[in-house]
């Protein structure tokens, strides 16, 4: 019942606007990794080319150079759980400590709100966060077993399991692939999240401006123009 009657505490608007932050989320998500044949997006692209770098591995001799290249990737999954964790302590902190919320409250608005009302808008960045933190260390997992599918291509490519191996293990890099960049992209909008403190319409604006960067960087980018060979 004190939870319910805290809930009570936020405005309209605040639902609503908590509602587009979260369907934003979902959305963009949806169409960055099923844009459609027409536009695909930078994700979308760079899966086809993970497909090629599996089969040119085939033939590779050495495989120092894919080694490192998995170990790199896996070192900015780990790098990013880490960001990720750092950043979930310091709001739980904040959330834990009423006593600068407090001072927030005064600086930002006249009307007085109890604390549990910035708590509750914290709730939500932690909820972000702590998705992105799964997100990652899920990428960092799979991308270890693309590791091992990959040590396990024999190699000789004449080999009848060359080739299909290589395929799982593109597939798995794919899929830890696509989990990173929901990581990333929870990242941004639990940025965003945090313009709830300066009120419903903050969030909104703040989503919308989220959800133009990563909408361009998707499908309106130099990388992209770049993958699809029409120049910077």
């Amino acid at each position: 019942m004190e939870l319910i009657e805290h809930l009570g505490l936020l405005t309209l608007w605040d639902w609503c606007a908590a509602a587009f932050i979260m369907l934003a989320w979902l959305v963009i998500g949806t169409l960055i990794e099923r844009p459609g044949s027409k536009r695909p997006s930078v994700t979308v692209l760079m899966s086809a080319h993970r497909r090629e770098w599996m089969k040119v591995f085939v033939t590779r001799s050495p495989r120092i150079f894919d080694s490192q290249i998995l170990a790199s990737l896996r070192q900015s999954t780990s790098f990013f759980a880490s960001t990720c964790l750092l950043a979930m302590g310091g709001v739980l902190a904040l959330i834990g400590n009423t006593d600068p919320l407090r001072g927030v409250a005064l600086e930002v608005t006249d009307v007085p709100l109890p604390v549990v009302v910035w708590q509750l808008k914290l709730g939500l960045v932690v909820l972000f966060l702590a998705n992105a933190f799964l997100k990652f260390v899920w990428a960092n997992r799979v991308f270890g077993y693309c590791a091992v599918v990959m040590s396990a291509v024999p190699n000789d490519p004449e080999d009848p399991a060359a080739y299909p191996r290589a395929a799982q293990a593109a597939e798995l890099n794919i899929r830890a692939a696509v989990n990173f960049n929901r990581g990333l992209r929870a990242m941004y909008f639990a940025l965003a999240a945090l313009a709830w403190l300066l009120g419903a319409f903050a969030l909104i604006g703040a989503t919308l401006t989220a959800l133009a960067i990563v909408w361009s960087r998707e499908f309106a980018s130099v990388p992209r123009s770049i993958l699809l060979n029409e120049g910077p």
